[in-house]
């Protein structure tokens, strides 16, 4: 299983970024995969998680501002993230469920997102 996080950067409040995560290693189409994050000195957040029948899920935090969505052709997912703020600021890391593992998911290296004026 690989999970390769891109798109993070610096943006100021207001903006947006879109975050992609390709992969490979396994059938992407059957798996449940999601988005957590990790303010610097804090805990893991989920953010959001889509299944392979297209539910999502929200925390409440992004709800409205996030958008997270899955391209089964090309083995990536990905959360675009519209009016961005301080608070959002975390490492983003993108996630395979995996039962049995133990965490239950498979994760990526992670991606940093910074809001900032």
């Amino acid at each position: 299983v690989q999970l390769v996080e891109s798109g993070g950067g610096l943006v100021q409040p207001g903006g947006f970024l879109r975050l992609s995560c390709a992969t490979s290693g396994f059938s992407f189409s059957s798996a449940a995969m999601g988005w957590a994050r990790q303010p610097e000195g804090k805990g893991l957040e989920w953010v959001s998680r889509i299944y392979r029948d297209g539910v999502t899920y929200y925390a409440d935090s992004v709800k409205g501002r996030f958008t997270i969505s899955r391209d089964n052709a090309k083995n990536t997912v990905y959360l675009q993230m519209n009016s961005l703020k301080p608070e959002d600021t975390a490492v983003y890391f993108c996630a395979k469920e995996t039962p049995g593992s133990s965490s239950g998911y498979s994760w990526g290296q992670g991606t940093q997102v910074t809001v900032s004026s």
